[in-house]
């Protein structure tokens, strides 16, 4: 399994709630899994459309494809399914948490005269 491909066990919460299975009426997609990994690679990599490769079909198909999903409210329902458990009740403490030493930043600079006071000074 590659970077970008979900799995196994995401797949089944999520194939379920896209259109286009063989049980919908109308037309069945060719492949749901398929199209499920692009639109994850795209989103993985934040790269445009027009640079889906061509594993995945035509990008013009499958952008077309999320925007009808998207009017029809699916990928709400997909990131419902798909989220972790209830994490309300964890807390992090910022004293229990520990950082090295790089991470406060670059030091600063001490300023440096303004040289055009020093020439208007003269």
């Amino acid at each position: 399994m590659r970077r970008h491909e979900i799995t196994d066990r995401q797949w089944a919460v999520v194939a379920p709630l896209l259109s286009g299975k063989v049980t919908d009426c109308g037309v069945t997609a060719k492949d749901n899994h398929l199209f499920f990994n692009a639109f994850a690679w795209l989103m993985r990599t934040g790269v445009p459309w027009a640079d889906l490769p061509a594993l995945f079909g035509k990008s013009t198909s499958v952008c077309r494809r999320f925007r009808r999903l998207a009017q029809k409210g699916v990928w709400e329902k997909l990131l419902e399914a798909l989220k972790a458990p209830d994490l309300d009740w964890v807390m992090l403490d910022s004293t229990v948490l520990r950082t090295h030493q790089h991470a406060a930043g670059q030091k600063k600079a001490t300023p440096s005269p303004n040289v055009w006071a020093v020439v208007a000074a003269e």
